[in-house]
């Protein structure tokens, strides 16, 4: 960093979640200061996101973190589609993304063990004020930066001012009511059903995989093989009463019925709950020197994985891109308004449709067999069955890990 952006204040980072910290994180490498506000006391430790894609385990891997969150997790090496009577229709091996990513495989790991890992390197780099229990509450544009105006948990007021602001705050986003930008999320018309077990179901069901997506007239569903547990996620139709869903003997018998492979063994559910599915995503990333990444900025549906990856993806770029321009290089300004322009475009070319395309036509199980025959082909086909992986993992619209020369190779990927 030059020395006239040294004598800069710090950048402001709001929200400590995984894309929050990420992009902290790739600003405090590029040896610019940090400021993170998170009104939260601690880091968030409840089960949300938990699948990470090969593209976003490259960048975690340049950030130092990819290998101490791979012991902790468990590695996929195949995607499976399946029927309720063992069946399988088609299978995909991630090896074929051998040579197109430095780890040719899905990790399912919870996304509150990469947070601590963030963390504690953002804390290495000695240039992050940590604000955990403080609200911001104010965004005041002075024309050359942003004044943020936050409260902390004893009620005491502070107001400070950034060159820019990154906003990472999730779904329910402040800043983005503070700058003016909308914020309205379209709704979908099912919601989810999570049921976990800590039951081995892969030791229940012969030749169940880690990630398996069951497609029958009957039920269908996912199945997602953690560490220490399993994760079964339903489609509910949203006028189905919640309470009805979640009442222990109905979930007991969705889930009967969801595995009668399991030979009449007991599967023991551990949690279910019920979430929201919606669609959103801002006109624009950018409000002044306000940016949004992450669900502040996009959300999509959960099949597939991609919303939080992407969010990711969003941290690593933005983050490279303002570091430039922090760095006084010339034309990086119009550099960090392409970047969030590529960002957003991604999400609606590429992350939206392609994750609602992952459950279309589950309600309709006239359209079962034709989908099965198309997934089949994909997988007798090598070529197909790469370009399959390589768009359900994002690679093809993931920023690239740098290599050598940063600047340059950062340029470069701008110009793309």
């Amino acid at each position: 960093m030059s020395g006239g952006s040294a004598a800069l204040p710090p950048v402001a980072v709001v929200g400590a979640g995984p894309v929050g910290l990420a992009a902290a994180l790739v600003l405090a490498r590029s040896g610019v200061a940090v400021t993170v506000y998170e009104a939260r006391e601690a880091l968030a430790t409840e089960s949300r996101a938990s699948t990470f894609h090969p593209a976003t385990l490259d960048l975690l891997d340049e950030l130092g973190v990819a290998s101490a969150l791979r012991r902790q997790g468990r590695t996929v090496d195949r995607v499976q589609w399946r029927d309720l009577d063992g069946g399988v229709h088609a299978e995909l091996d991630y090896a074929l993304l051998a040579g197109h990513t430095g780890h040719p495989y899905r990790l399912h790991v919870e996304q509150a063990r990469l947070t601590p890992l963030l963390l504690a390197e953002l804390t290495a780099t000695g240039l992050a004020d940590l604000r955990f229990g403080t609200t911001v509450t104010g965004a005041e544009d002075t024309g050359g930066g942003v004044r943020l105006r936050a409260e902390d948990g004893a009620g005491r007021v502070s107001r400070t001012p950034h060159p820019y602001v990154l906003a990472a705050d999730g779904s329910r986003s402040r800043l983005r009511e503070l700058v003016g930008l909308p914020g309205t999320a379209e709704v979908y018309p099912d919601y989810a059903l999570r049921v976990v077990t800590d039951t081995p179901l892969d030791e229940l069901v012969p030749g169940l995989a880690p990630l398996a997506y069951v497609r029958d007239a009957r039920a269908s569903f996912s199945a997602l093989g953690m560490p220490d547990h399993w994760r079964l996620i339903f489609r509910i139709p949203r006028g189905v009463d919640r309470d009805e869903v979640l009442a222990p003997d109905a979930v007991r018998a969705r889930v009967a019925q969801a595995l009668p492979g399991a030979a009449g063994r007991a599967v023991r559910i551990t949690d279910a709950h019920t979430y929201r599915l919606a669609r959103f995503l801002l006109p624009r990333y950018r409000a002044g020197r306000v940016l949004f990444a992450g669900d502040a900025a996009h959300l999509t549906s959960t099949a597939g994985g991609m919303n939080m990856n992407c969010g990711l993806h969003d941290a690593v770029e933005t983050g490279r891109a303002l570091a430039a321009v922090l760095r006084g290089d010339t034309a990086a300004e119009a550099l960090l308004d392409a970047a969030l322009e590529r960002r957003r475009t991604v999400v609606e070319s590429a992350v939206i449709p392609r994750s609602e395309a992952r459950t279309a036509g589950l309600a309709d199980p006239g359209e079962l067999p034709a989908r099965i025959a198309a997934l089949r082909r994909t997988a007798a086909d090598p070529r197909s069955a790469t370009d399959y992986l390589l768009k359900a993992s994002l690679l093809d619209v993931a920023p690239r890990p740098l290599k050598g020369d940063a600047h340059a190779d950062l340029v470069s990927q701008a110009h793309r």
